[in-house]
Protein backbone atom coordinates (compact mmCIF):
# COMPACT_ATOMS: atom_id res chain seq x y z
CA UNK A 1 0.00 0.00 0.00
CA UNK A 2 1.24 3.44 -0.98
CA UNK A 3 1.49 5.66 2.24
CA UNK A 4 -0.12 8.94 1.19
CA UNK A 5 1.06 12.50 3.15
CA UNK A 6 -1.27 14.90 4.42
CA UNK A 7 -1.08 18.16 2.64
CA UNK A 8 0.20 19.52 6.22
CA UNK A 9 3.02 16.70 6.94
CA UNK A 10 3.71 17.71 2.63
CA UNK A 11 4.40 21.20 3.55
CA UNK A 12 6.21 20.35 6.65
CA UNK A 13 8.92 18.25 4.20
CA UNK A 14 9.06 20.90 1.92
CA UNK A 15 10.12 23.65 4.75
CA UNK A 16 12.16 20.94 6.14
CA UNK A 17 14.01 20.71 2.76
CA UNK A 18 13.91 24.72 2.31
CA UNK A 19 15.73 24.94 5.96
CA UNK A 20 17.96 22.35 5.52
CA UNK A 21 18.80 24.33 1.69
CA UNK A 22 19.68 27.27 3.69
CA UNK A 23 22.27 25.81 5.55
CA UNK A 24 23.95 24.52 2.95
CA UNK A 25 24.24 28.13 1.36
CA UNK A 26 25.09 29.78 4.82
CA UNK A 27 28.02 27.19 5.51
CA UNK A 28 28.95 27.46 1.88
CA UNK A 29 28.99 31.64 2.13
CA UNK A 30 31.14 31.29 5.74
CA UNK A 31 33.24 28.24 4.53
CA UNK A 32 34.51 30.20 1.18
CA UNK A 33 36.52 33.50 3.03
CA UNK A 34 37.66 31.08 5.40
CA UNK A 35 39.13 28.50 3.47
CA UNK A 36 41.24 31.83 1.63
CA UNK A 37 42.29 33.38 5.14
CA UNK A 38 43.80 29.20 5.80
CA UNK A 39 45.62 28.88 2.21
CA UNK A 40 46.94 32.56 3.30
CA UNK A 41 47.79 31.88 6.64
CA UNK A 42 49.65 29.10 5.80
CA UNK A 43 51.61 30.05 2.72
CA UNK A 44 52.79 33.72 4.90
CA UNK A 45 53.94 31.49 7.23
CA UNK A 46 55.48 29.33 5.98
CA UNK A 47 57.44 31.21 3.26
CA UNK A 48 55.82 30.34 -0.07
CA UNK A 49 54.80 33.90 -0.03
CA UNK A 50 56.95 36.83 0.90
CA UNK A 51 55.11 38.29 4.35
CA UNK A 52 56.76 41.14 3.92
CA UNK A 53 54.10 41.72 1.02
CA UNK A 54 51.11 39.32 2.38
CA UNK A 55 51.50 39.35 5.91
CA UNK A 56 49.76 36.62 7.58
CA UNK A 57 46.19 37.25 8.41
CA UNK A 58 46.69 36.61 12.22
CA UNK A 59 49.35 39.50 12.39
CA UNK A 60 46.57 41.79 10.40
CA UNK A 61 43.96 41.20 13.25
CA UNK A 62 46.83 41.82 15.42
CA UNK A 63 47.22 45.35 14.30
CA UNK A 64 43.66 45.94 13.94
CA UNK A 65 43.02 45.23 17.21
CA UNK A 66 46.25 47.70 18.42
CA UNK A 67 44.74 50.26 16.30
CA UNK A 68 41.41 49.98 17.55
CA UNK A 69 42.53 50.36 20.84
CA UNK A 70 44.53 53.42 20.02
CA UNK A 71 41.71 55.42 18.73
CA UNK A 72 42.94 56.02 15.39
CA UNK A 73 40.86 53.40 13.68
CA UNK A 74 37.78 55.11 14.69
CA UNK A 75 38.48 58.32 13.68
CA UNK A 76 39.14 57.21 10.05
CA UNK A 77 36.10 55.10 10.11
CA UNK A 78 33.44 57.66 11.30
CA UNK A 79 34.65 60.23 8.64
CA UNK A 80 34.93 58.33 6.11
CA UNK A 81 31.15 56.99 7.02
CA UNK A 82 30.08 60.09 7.07
CA UNK A 83 31.66 61.20 4.18
CA UNK A 84 30.13 58.35 2.35
CA UNK A 85 26.52 58.46 3.62
CA UNK A 86 26.27 62.59 3.12
CA UNK A 87 27.40 62.02 -0.33
CA UNK A 88 25.08 58.76 -1.50
CA UNK A 89 22.39 60.79 0.20
CA UNK A 90 22.89 64.05 -2.10
CA UNK A 91 23.64 62.32 -4.84
CA UNK A 92 20.83 59.51 -4.78
CA UNK A 93 18.00 61.84 -3.98
CA UNK A 94 18.24 64.52 -7.29
CA UNK A 95 19.27 61.28 -9.19
CA UNK A 96 15.46 60.04 -8.12
CA UNK A 97 13.83 62.81 -8.36
CA UNK A 98 15.46 63.81 -12.14
CA UNK A 99 14.73 60.26 -12.73
CA UNK A 100 11.74 60.18 -12.39
CA UNK A 101 10.71 63.59 -13.99
CA UNK A 102 12.73 61.93 -17.23
CA UNK A 103 10.77 58.81 -16.89
CA UNK A 104 7.52 60.89 -17.18
CA UNK A 105 7.92 63.50 -19.35
CA UNK A 106 9.23 62.81 -22.40
CA UNK A 107 10.75 67.03 -22.88
CA UNK A 108 12.63 66.76 -19.98
CA UNK A 109 14.13 63.50 -20.80
CA UNK A 110 14.79 64.78 -24.62
CA UNK A 111 16.45 67.67 -22.77
CA UNK A 112 18.34 65.97 -19.83
CA UNK A 113 19.44 63.01 -21.83
CA UNK A 114 22.25 64.51 -24.07
CA UNK A 115 23.96 66.14 -20.82
CA UNK A 116 23.63 63.05 -18.56
CA UNK A 117 25.02 60.76 -21.83
CA UNK A 118 27.91 63.24 -22.34
CA UNK A 119 28.93 63.14 -18.46
CA UNK A 120 28.48 59.60 -17.97
CA UNK A 121 31.15 58.04 -19.92
CA UNK A 122 33.63 60.30 -17.89
CA UNK A 123 34.65 58.76 -14.18
CA UNK A 124 34.17 60.98 -11.63
CA UNK A 125 37.59 60.69 -10.71
CA UNK A 126 39.04 62.09 -13.91
CA UNK A 127 36.93 65.43 -12.82
CA UNK A 128 38.24 65.47 -9.39
CA UNK A 129 40.92 68.08 -10.61
CA UNK A 130 37.84 70.40 -11.78
CA UNK A 131 36.15 69.40 -8.21
CA UNK A 132 39.39 70.35 -6.19
CA UNK A 133 39.34 73.71 -7.92
CA UNK A 134 35.58 74.65 -7.15
CA UNK A 135 34.92 73.21 -3.72
CA UNK A 136 38.74 73.31 -2.34
CA UNK A 137 40.37 70.20 -0.62
CA UNK A 138 38.18 70.19 2.20
CA UNK A 139 35.20 67.71 3.07
CA UNK A 140 33.23 69.63 0.40
CA UNK A 141 35.07 68.38 -2.53
CA UNK A 142 35.11 64.70 -1.00
CA UNK A 143 31.65 64.53 -0.42
CA UNK A 144 30.45 66.32 -4.23
CA UNK A 145 33.10 63.34 -6.08
CA UNK A 146 30.82 60.48 -3.76
CA UNK A 147 28.05 62.21 -4.98
CA UNK A 148 28.54 62.57 -8.70
CA UNK A 149 30.16 58.84 -8.79
CA UNK A 150 26.57 57.82 -7.29
CA UNK A 151 24.13 59.81 -9.25
CA UNK A 152 24.33 58.60 -12.68
CA UNK A 153 23.69 54.53 -11.71
CA UNK A 154 20.54 55.67 -10.06
CA UNK A 155 19.23 58.36 -12.43
CA UNK A 156 19.67 55.84 -15.38
CA UNK A 157 18.15 52.86 -13.53
CA UNK A 158 14.84 55.13 -12.38
CA UNK A 159 14.66 56.31 -15.51
CA UNK A 160 14.58 52.71 -17.19
CA UNK A 161 11.93 51.55 -14.09
CA UNK A 162 9.28 54.10 -15.34
CA UNK A 163 10.04 53.57 -18.63
CA UNK A 164 9.05 49.60 -17.84
CA UNK A 165 5.92 50.27 -16.56
CA UNK A 166 3.11 49.31 -18.43
CA UNK A 167 1.01 52.11 -19.81
CA UNK A 168 -2.39 50.48 -18.85
CA UNK A 169 -1.94 52.32 -15.16
CA UNK A 170 -0.60 55.47 -16.49
CA UNK A 171 -3.70 55.67 -18.77
CA UNK A 172 -5.99 54.71 -15.56
CA UNK A 173 -4.68 57.45 -13.44
CA UNK A 174 -5.17 59.69 -16.10
CA UNK A 175 -9.04 58.67 -16.60
CA UNK A 176 -9.30 59.26 -12.83
CA UNK A 177 -7.98 62.57 -12.56
CA UNK A 178 -4.80 61.77 -11.19
CA UNK A 179 -2.09 64.68 -10.21
CA UNK A 180 1.23 65.04 -10.84
CA UNK A 181 1.60 63.77 -6.74
CA UNK A 182 -0.18 60.83 -7.15
CA UNK A 183 1.48 60.17 -10.99
CA UNK A 184 5.28 60.41 -8.81
CA UNK A 185 4.27 58.95 -5.59
CA UNK A 186 1.61 55.83 -6.26
CA UNK A 187 2.42 54.82 -9.76
CA UNK A 188 6.00 56.38 -11.16
CA UNK A 189 7.54 55.86 -7.89
CA UNK A 190 6.62 52.21 -6.75
CA UNK A 191 6.81 50.88 -10.61
CA UNK A 192 10.15 52.01 -10.44
CA UNK A 193 11.49 50.77 -7.33
CA UNK A 194 12.46 47.25 -8.94
CA UNK A 195 15.27 48.50 -10.94
CA UNK A 196 15.78 51.68 -9.22
CA UNK A 197 17.15 49.55 -6.31
CA UNK A 198 19.25 47.82 -7.87
CA UNK A 199 20.75 51.69 -9.37
CA UNK A 200 21.48 52.09 -5.50
CA UNK A 201 22.70 49.06 -5.05
CA UNK A 202 25.47 49.77 -7.44
CA UNK A 203 25.77 53.37 -6.44
CA UNK A 204 26.87 52.21 -3.06
CA UNK A 205 29.24 49.87 -4.76
CA UNK A 206 30.79 53.09 -5.97
CA UNK A 207 30.89 55.42 -3.31
CA UNK A 208 33.33 52.88 -1.65
CA UNK A 209 35.67 52.92 -4.39
CA UNK A 210 35.44 57.12 -4.81
CA UNK A 211 35.83 57.34 -1.59
CA UNK A 212 39.05 55.33 -1.21
CA UNK A 213 40.24 57.33 -4.02
CA UNK A 214 39.30 60.35 -2.89
CA UNK A 215 40.84 60.33 0.78
CA UNK A 216 44.16 59.22 -1.49
CA UNK A 217 44.00 63.16 -2.34
CA UNK A 218 44.16 65.66 -0.08
CA UNK A 219 42.83 63.96 2.65
CA UNK A 220 44.43 63.97 6.31
CA UNK A 221 42.04 61.47 7.63
CA UNK A 222 39.46 58.51 6.39
CA UNK A 223 39.98 55.27 5.67
CA UNK A 224 41.61 55.70 1.93
CA UNK A 225 44.03 58.08 3.55
CA UNK A 226 45.02 55.16 5.99
CA UNK A 227 45.55 53.02 2.90
CA UNK A 228 47.59 55.44 1.29
CA UNK A 229 49.67 56.49 4.05
CA UNK A 230 50.49 53.09 5.37
CA UNK A 231 51.12 51.99 1.83
CA UNK A 232 53.90 55.13 1.37
CA UNK A 233 55.49 53.89 4.73
CA UNK A 234 55.50 50.47 3.88
CA UNK A 235 53.58 49.72 6.38
CA UNK A 236 51.56 46.99 4.71
CA UNK A 237 49.76 45.17 7.56
CA UNK A 238 48.14 48.93 8.44
CA UNK A 239 47.08 48.92 4.51
CA UNK A 240 45.46 45.89 4.44
CA UNK A 241 43.35 46.48 7.60
CA UNK A 242 42.23 49.87 5.64
CA UNK A 243 41.54 47.34 2.61
CA UNK A 244 39.69 44.65 4.65
CA UNK A 245 37.61 47.67 6.47
CA UNK A 246 36.38 48.78 2.64
CA UNK A 247 35.39 45.53 1.76
CA UNK A 248 33.60 44.64 4.98
CA UNK A 249 31.44 48.04 4.63
CA UNK A 250 30.98 46.28 0.91
CA UNK A 251 29.26 43.44 2.01
CA UNK A 252 27.38 45.08 5.10
CA UNK A 253 25.92 47.94 2.82
CA UNK A 254 25.12 45.22 0.58
CA UNK A 255 23.36 43.03 2.89
CA UNK A 256 21.42 45.88 4.50
CA UNK A 257 20.31 47.17 0.98
CA UNK A 258 19.38 43.52 0.19
CA UNK A 259 17.44 43.64 3.52
CA UNK A 260 15.37 47.10 2.36
CA UNK A 261 14.57 45.35 -1.49
CA UNK A 262 13.37 42.50 0.85
CA UNK A 263 10.93 44.91 3.27
CA UNK A 264 9.97 47.08 0.12
CA UNK A 265 9.39 44.18 -2.68
CA UNK A 266 8.63 40.98 -0.49
CA UNK A 267 6.94 39.38 -4.25
CA UNK A 268 10.92 39.65 -5.72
Amino acid sequence: MKEHNSPIETEKKEWQKQQSKNRAKTILTIFSPVCLLLIWEFLSQSGLIDARFFPPPTSIVSTFFTLLISGELFAHINISLFRIFLGFLLGVIPAIIIGLCMGLYAPVRHFVSPIIMALMPIPTLALLPIILIIFGIGEVSKVVTIAGSVFFPVVINTVAGVISIEKIYLDVAKNYGAGRKDFFLKIALPGALPVMLEGIQMGQAIALLTIVAAEMMGARSGIGYLIWTSYSAFLLKEMFVGLILISFFGYLFSLVLRGLQKKLLPWR
